[in-house]
């Protein structure tokens, strides 16, 4: 019985990928790739060849089910996204869910992902953050952004550049034009680009342009919220009185 081993491919630049990496590509009997397109132009880049076969949102309870077969009979199955680790906002959870239920051991090899270069070049803090991923397109909006309001913690979105500005517009009615946050795109490409400054000075520059490529949304902790936030280990009651 095979493992499923799950394999980051670069976010930007196609060099951006491991030796590692690219050997269990090699190997493997077949590729779930989200958008086979795209993965051939990275396997051919380097020269690789193999059973590509698509694996996405609108498929992936079907194919799941087929892979631990496969896997059950031997065959050497690895999964791939368009960009970045699989299962990070894009298709992988189910198929991992269901190779663990079923006995079949999962590796994930460690590689690219966009939000760890966009949370080191924001220049804010990174010792303590939480990822959001996608905020919801439509319903659930608002109120998802509601609930980080008191969140101290450096916040990281993905977003389409075609609402990137709506999103930057909803962050600064309910955070406050002051807070710090920072949008980055094309990362590690040649046109990469980080813009820093409050949510009002981001909201005023992509007023007027739709940017391309992936976004990546950076967003400062409510500093006020941590200061007065008691110490986790300061006790909720003092009865020491006496």
């Amino acid at each position: 019985m095979n493992k499923l081993y799950i394999v980051p491919t670069p976010v930007g630049n196609l060099e951006d990928i491991t030796l590692r990496a690219l050997r269990v590509l090699a190997e493997a009997d077949i590729i779930l790739a989200e958008d086979t397109r795209k993965t051939l132009i990275l396997l051919k880049k380097h020269g690789l060849t193999a059973r590509l076969m698509a694996y996405h949102k609108f498929n992936e309870h079907r194919i799941a089910g087929l892979m631990v077969e496969k896997m059950a009979a031997g065959a050497r199955v690895a999964l791939v996204s368009d960009a970045g680790t699989p299962g990070i906002s894009d298709p992988g959870f189910l198929l991992v869910r269901t190779c663990i239920e079923n006995g079949i051991e999962v590796e994930c090899l460690p590689g690219a992902t966009a939000f760890v270069p966009a949370l080191i070049n924001s220049g804010l803090p990174c010792d303590r953050f939480c990822f959001e991923g996608f905020l919801p397109p439509k319903k659930g909006r608002n109120a998802r952004v509601e609930q980080l309001r008191n969140e101290t913690r450096t916040m990281i979105f993905y977003e389409a550049p075609g609402r990137l500005l709506k999103a930057l517009t909803l962050l600064a009615e309910v955070f406050g034009n002051d807070r710090r946050a920072c949008v980055s795109r094309e990362i590690s490409k040649i046109y990469e680009e980080n813009r820093r400054g409050t949510l009002a000075d981001l909201v005023a520059d992509y007023t007027n342009r739709t940017p391309k490529g992936e976004i990546v949304i950076v967003v400062a902790g409510n500093a006020a919220a941590k200061k007065h936030r008691r110490p986790i280990n300061e006790k909720e009651n003092d009865d020491t009185d006496g």
